[in-house]
């Protein structure tokens, strides 16, 4: 009997590995979390049943076409549209619009199948299988298995065995992975880092084809399923920590088995209704909290989440809250003279808005990206049920079941203490849905299939069964939690609470509590989401367990960031957006499928702009006045010392016979956002030369290495590579033409080895082992295992065998012993040598003056002297290093 459980178990575990493999690929070669992954695999499994279906093709071919050309085909467009913007986004960004391609991607499939008239395709569809039809059987150790089972476990096999030889022996699979562990430098290196990021999603999106495919004689074409399938796959992957394939793929075999031996041994647990099912998400909880604790940064607290410039600032206050005014005073004017029924649809919409609000607090202001929202306002609404049915008077059945709702955020917020970003995200999701499979299963808290029934709130002049009086409580409640969270931004806590957002070791060295901060916020944010659920039951007029679905949080929370989730406003308009569009679909006749859609497509917009709308209309006023009073021509005045300077510096030939410059900074002006580094930066280098670059700290120097090697775009100025306009060529371009940087700290990638760093430059490491014997002893080791010294000469040995045609070193002895100082200089001299033009940045004077044949001096963004190496004094370096004249 065990043995039928484990056989049957792996099959299962086999799509889990298969989905999981394609998530944890994508995530780690991009740093998207791919919530629409299920949704790619349920369209690969449609148009393989319509290919049979319909088409009448071959089982085996229509598994081909959908799996190893749509998918990744799909992928691929994705990424062109969509995922190659968000790899730069927030966290907040990326996961709403994935949640919006979730959605999207099934309705489109629906309706393109409802528009051709092609075979029905729903929850109630039996598509065959990818073998034989019907499926055979088969004896295997005594087991009884069918052919579907049988291919889905070899189809598996032949795909780990395959992507794992593709990641580790194939050139592209090293770009891969290189481009994994540190992006910045893959770029440096020569690698598209943009084509292997589509190379990614289309490899994901494959594996999410086929496990689509080879899963549509169980999961059929339940869209739904698929969503569910994702999250079991999810386990898997967090189990790999998201990095790694083969253990993403053994936990998913062993997730399968695991599901199967509960479902078949534990007959004690048939007394928890739906905890037998819910296996995978407690194992995906306890993973997210055993094995993916942040280190670095908590809660959501993301660098890349910064909040966006409030572009209204200058504004006077009553023309920012004009709109609003006249907003809500449309919508008085509607919910008094409006027909009743679509007051009711307002009314309906308002209840969103003010759940809705929850999302303002605990991700708008705390940066947490918190998908239980809808268990919040579940487990308020279903204690208010029971508590009403049980005789407690009505206004104190709200009140506990508000309270619940933040008992509920308390216990939710623990492991936000651990935890960020994603893997909060991820976790809190885990919790909705194991509130939503066992908790609200529970008969005697849900009133199983029935629920409870609740009254309307009585006012004394009137209740809430009027749709009109139902608007002016659900305004006054609005008003109330506005007021809060503005009050809560400009308090002591609100300022606590934004500190450990944005810098959370500052905000604990300064005397904060973080663990505090964000607690208050998880409470507050689930008591205000429990609110609504209670209106949400009130205005219902009772409530069951599947009225609020986990999955609803999962939406929501993309229907606010779309309008703007930092501001009660979007809250607002997101709510009556909510409700707005299937109700005008479904009074003008079109398909539901078209409002699914439209959300995707706001999904893809918000990819390009993540702030949502509210935040766009305040950036294109801004732009329009921008424009409007700046002068046509305007550029910041380069500071007189620098332009001075530069005029008086001669010209000079370079010592040893001079030649025409290889590699010339002319004029270049470079910043970060609207911080101007680079004021006129012009420096030229010669083949055989090394210029050394000295100055200060924060005079630029890092900045000009980074503008010279394409790492960041120059604003102004040309940067010249013999003769050619190089300005426009990203890095990986300026690499493989042979300019190379040597970044300051560390230039390798610390989880590959030793062979697998020199290959990413070379194609026959063999010479750099007989030139550096030590590395060819640790060959196999990690480069994140080796000591400063190693790791420093493992950045510099490729250009001994390929030596590049420019060479920009920042920092190179940062941290090294003095013996591995000399080392590092004398590859240097040996590069100048051999033909080499050399850029040095150096904050040792002494080591680079010892090799350099000019030098430059940098102040304040700008070269302020520059002449040969024999004129270089004392005093030529105080007023470089001290501002001395």
């Amino acid at each position: 009997m065990i043995l039928q459980y484990v056989l049957s178990g792996l099959v299962t575990g086999a799509v889990f590995a298969i989905m999981g493999s394609g998530l944890t690929l994508s995530y780690a070669a991009t740093g998207v979390f791919n919530f629409a992954h299920g949704a790619v695999a349920f369209l690969a499994a449609l148009l393989f049943h319509e290919l049979v279906a319909a088409a009448g093709l071959p089982a085996w071919l229509s598994a081909l076409l959908a799996a190893g050309l749509f998918a990744p085909a799909l992928g691929f467009l994705l990424h062109r549209a969509m995922f190659r913007g968000l790899a730069q986004a927030g966290e907040t960004a990326q996961i709403v619009a994935t949640i919006g391609l979730t959605i999207a991607l099934p309705a489109i499939g629906l309706l393109v199948v409802d528009l051709a008239g092609l075979p029905g395709a729903d929850a109630t569809s039996l598509p065959r299988g990818v073998g034989p039809h019907p499926a055979l059987g088969f004896d295997l150790l005594g087991v009884r298995l069918d052919s579907d089972q049988l291919i889905t476990f070899a189809v598996s096999a032949v795909a780990a065995a395959g992507l794992w030889a593709f990641m580790r022996h194939t050139p592209y699979g090293l770009r891969m992975r290189a481009s994994v562990d540190r992006r910045r430098l893959a770029t440096l290196r020569g690698i598209d880092v943009d084509a292997t990021s589509a190379l990614a999603w289309m490899l994901g999106s494959g594996l999410a084809g086929l496990a689509g495919v080879v899963a549509v004689p169980v999961l059929g074409l339940d869209a739904t399923a698929y969503t569910v399938l994702l999250f079991a796959s999810a386990t898997a992957a967090v189990f790999g920590r998201l990095r790694s394939i083969p253990w993403t793929f053994a936990a998913g075999l062993a997730l399968g088995v695991v599901q199967n031996l509960v479902a078949g041994y534990t007959d004690f647990l048939e007394e928890v209704t739906g905890l037998r099912t819910a296996v995978p998400v407690i194992l995906l909880f306890a993973g997210l909290v055993l094995l993916n604790r942040s280190r670095e940064r908590v809660a959501g607290s993301a660098a890349e989440d910064v909040p966006p410039p409030d572009r209204l600032a200058g504004v006077p206050v009553w023309r920012r809250r004009l709109p609003w005014a006249a907003g809500l005073v449309v919508l008085a004017a509607f919910a008094l003279l409006g027909p009743q029924y679509y007051v009711g649809v307002a009314a309906q919409g308002l209840v969103l808005a003010l759940i809705f609000c929850s999302f303002v607090v605990v991700t708008g202001i705390g940066g947490m990206v918190n998908l239980a929202q809808a268990a919040f306002a579940a487990m308020a609404a279903l204690t208010c049920g029971w508590a009403f049915a049980s005789g407690l008077p009505f206004a104190l059945a709200i009140l506990l079941g508000v309270l619940a709702a933040g008992a509920v955020g308390l216990v939710v917020a623990l492991p936000a203490l651990r935890l960020g970003g994603r893997v909060l995200t991820l976790a809190t999701l885990a919790l909705a849905l194991l509130a939503d499979q066992v908790l609200f299963q529970v008969d005697a808290f849900s009133n199983g299939t029935i629920g409870w029934t609740l009254p309307a709130l009585g006012l004394g002049f009137a209740d809430t069964s009027d749709p009109r009086v139902r608007v002016a409580v659900l305004l006054a409640l609005i008003g109330l939690v506005a007021l809060l969270v503005r009050n809560l931004e400009r308090s002591a806590s609100g300022r606590a609470v934004l500190a450990v957002r944005s810098a959370p070791a500052a905000a604990v060295t300064s005397g904060l509590s973080a663990p505090r901060a964000k607690i208050v916020l998880f409470v507050l944010a689930s008591g205000i989401a429990g609110l609504g659920g209670v209106l949400f039951a009130i205005s219902k007029g009772s409530i069951t367990a599947t009225d609020l679905p986990a999955f609803s949080g999962f939406v929501w929370l993309a229907v606010v960031v779309l309008q703007g989730v930092r501001r009660i406003g979007g809250a607002v308009l997101g709510g009556l957006v909510a409700v707005a569009v299937p109700e005008l679909l479904a009074t003008w006749g079109v398909s539901a499928h078209v409002g699914s859609i439209l959300f995707g497509a706001g999904g893809m917009i918000l990819a390009r702009h993540p702030d949502g709308v509210l935040a766009q209309f305040a950036e294109a006023r801004h732009r329009r006045r921008t424009a409007a009073v700046a002068p046509v021509g305007l550029v910041a005045p380069v500071p007189s010392v620098v332009a001075d300077v530069r005029a008086a510096v001669p010209r000079r030939a370079a010592p040893g016979g001079g030649g025409s410059p290889l590699f010339v900074l002319e004029d270049v002006v470079a910043g970060y956002a609207d911080c101007t580094v680079l004021r006129g930066v012009t420096l030229e280098v010669r083949p055989g030369e090394v210029v050394a670059l000295l100055g200060a700290n924060g005079a630029g120097k890092s900045t000009t290495c980074a503008v010279a090697a394409g790492d960041l775009p120059a604003t102004g100025g040309r940067v010249l590579l013999d003769g050619v306009d190089v300005t426009a060529w990203p890095a990986h371009r300026r690499a493989r033409a042979g300019v190379l940087l040597a970044p300051e700290g560390r230039g390798v990638f610390p989880g590959l080895t030793v062979e697998e760093n020199l290959r990413t430059w070379l194609v026959d490491p063999g010479p750099v082992y007989d030139r550096l014997p030590q590395l060819a002893a640790r060959r196999t080791v990690a480069a994140g295992a080796l000591s400063g010294g190693e790791q420093q000469l493992l950045t510099l040995a490729p250009a001994l065998v390929r030596p590049p045609r420019v060479l920009i070193a920042d920092e190179p002895s940062l941290g090294l012993a003095p013996l591995v100082v000399r080392q590092v200089f004398d590859v240097f001299a040996e590069l100048r040598d051999r033909g080499v033009a050399l850029l040095l940045v150096e904050e040792k004077a002494t080591e680079a003056l010892a090799v350099a044949d000019r030098v430059a001096f940098m102040r304040l963004g700008g070269v302020t002297w520059t002449g040969p190496r024999s004129e270089v004094d004392g005093d030529r370096l105080t007023a470089a290093y001290l501002g001395v004249r």
